[in-house]
């Protein structure tokens, strides 16, 4: 379950539809209500909390916002622009460096797709979103 403080408008998520779980992103958020307008790829619905669920953040996921990678070391540097984001050996998400300009920032814990997307925008002032030539 997501609470609904955490999301934006944009933010790249996993709703429960009916017993069938859809990836969908959050066109809205009504924090009075407790609910998200989801496009979850078949219609816009409103979702409450307790539908909703984060999308572990893998290298899959990080290729489809754009990223590149380039392994160093066996650490794995993921590259989109001049954001950066290093994982210490391929595959673990479980300890992450990030940094954009002077702004560096350590996570000793795994994030997730929609932390990942409000870092980078907090970071950069700019929305992450699926790359239109994702892989």
């Amino acid at each position: 379950m997501l609470k609904i403080t955490h999301l934006k408008e944009g933010d790249i998520i996993t709703v429960d539809d009916d017993g069938i779980m859809r990836e969908g992103t959050v066109v809205r958020v009504s924090r009075e209500e407790h609910q998200a307008l989801v496009d979850n790829g078949v219609q816009e619905f409103w979702y409450s909390q307790e539908d909703m669920y984060s999308l572990p953040l893998d290298e899959g996921k990080l290729l489809e916002f754009g990223f590149t990678r380039e392994e160093q070391d066996g650490a794995v540097k993921y590259k989109k622009d001049s954001f950066r984001l290093v994982t210490p050996q391929k595959g673990d998400f479980t300890n992450l460096e990030m940094w954009w300009r002077e702004d560096r920032r350590h996570f000793d814990f795994p994030i997730t797709v929609h932390e990942l997307q409000n870092l980078y925008l907090d970071m950069t002032k700019v929305h992450l979103d699926k790359a239109s030539n994702a892989v």
